[in-house]
């Protein structure tokens, strides 16, 4: 099966906010607990690589085993990874070498639909890159197949995988699910997601 790999940790320089963003609440948990709850919910395998400040929030949800601990930078106030995003999702991928693939989540998309990470784990059958696509829009999570294996851990610098994306012939999958789109940069991004989270704990079986 595919594995999720949803990376808590990198340079969130834009969000201002007094704490970490992904310690902010949200509903009855953080913005990390309720992305790792929504990929759980999947009943995919999962692997979080977070830093130590996060590591008490993660654990709360996953076992141990499943977290990968990167160093904290300090120094920009929220514990962030020093670490650039490439190398962060190398260091998932290589803590589980044997999955048939891995979908790359970031750990702010805390509203993507469980069924949206089945759509875009089971399009990977049939192509080498897939993504969730909400109305014409390019989403997360990003799916990679077993045989990018070599170029995913060899990753670094801030573009991620973009340049295997660009290189590969990318799936879109079509998804009814504005949580594929709804990440946070900035404060105003935190309100836009507690807003809709209210809005749809009341009416979407899959944010219950």
């Amino acid at each position: 099966m595919p594995v999720i790999v949803v990376v808590a940790a990198g340079r969130g320089r834009q969000y201002q906010g007094v704490q970490h963003k992904l310690l902010e609440p949200l509903g009855g948990s953080t913005v990390l607990g309720a992305t790792l709850q929504q990929a759980l919910a999947s009943g995919l395998p999962l692997v979080v690589v977070t830093t130590g400040r996060l590591m008490g929030a993660a654990t709360r949800v996953v076992a141990q085993r499943d977290v990968v601990e990167v160093p904290d930078a300090g120094g920009n106030g929220h514990g962030e990874s020093a670490l650039n995003i490439g190398r962060l999702v190398a260091l998932g991928v290589s803590a589980r070498p044997q999955a048939s693939g891995w979908l790359v989540l970031p750990a702010d998309l805390a509203l993507v639909r469980p069924s949206t990470l089945l759509a875009v784990a089971q399009a990977l059958r049939d192509h080498p890159v897939t993504y969730a696509q909400h109305r014409g829009r390019r989403g997360h999570p990003v799916g990679f197949s077993a045989e990018l294996y070599s170029e995913l851990i060899g990753l670094s610098g801030d573009e991620g995988a973009r340049r295997i994306v660009a290189r590969y012939p990318a799936q879109a999958v079509a998804v009814d699910d504005p949580g594929a789109l709804l990440g946070v940069d900035t404060e105003a991004d935190l309100d836009a997601l507690r807003l809709a989270f209210e809005r749809g704990a009341a009416t979407d079986p899959e944010l219950r």
